[in-house]
């Protein structure tokens, strides 16, 4: 058995690199395509705003060439273990979901009660400038 997580490791090592360098291929295309549309504002063939739209799709079309990429990846991964392995792998995937739902949600309580304390502090400030206000009219 041990033979056998030693070519699923090597095949996830072999598509996680492959995985690597598509990302990297898709950061350095970025990276030229902004230099691109910045040579084509800077010399006024194109506006501003539409270079920020052409930037904006491509980061979108990159995002989604990356999520495709990655779900091919984990089919390919999971068509080379057993049953077993997979239920495993389901059920370490279920538990990190669980994880990271939790702290996403933590992180929004927490960001919700502090929200109402910063409102809370912006009124009494509002009130005390109109406090002072009031005084230096009434003083005058």
């Amino acid at each position: 058995m041990a033979n056998a997580n030693d070519g699923i490791n090597t095949i996830a090592a072999g598509f996680k690199n492959v995985f690597l360098a598509g990302v990297g291929a898709m950061a350095l295309t970025g990276e030229k395509t902004k230099e691109l549309v910045d040579q084509l504002v800077a010399k006024g063939e194109i506006t501003v705003e539409q270079g920020k739209q052409v930037t904006t799709e491509l980061q979108q079309k990159a995002a989604e060439a990356a999520k495709d990429t990655r779900e091919d990846v984990l089919r390919a991964i999971m068509s080379t273990m057993t049953p077993e392995e997979r239920a495993d792998f389901a059920k370490k995937a279920t538990a990190y979901a669980e994880e990271t739902a939790q702290a996403v949600q933590q992180a929004a309580d927490a960001a919700e009660a502090s929200a109402p304390a910063a409102g809370q502090a912006q009124v009494v400030d509002v009130e005390d400038v109109v406090e002072e206000d009031s005084a230096e009219t009434e003083g005058k």
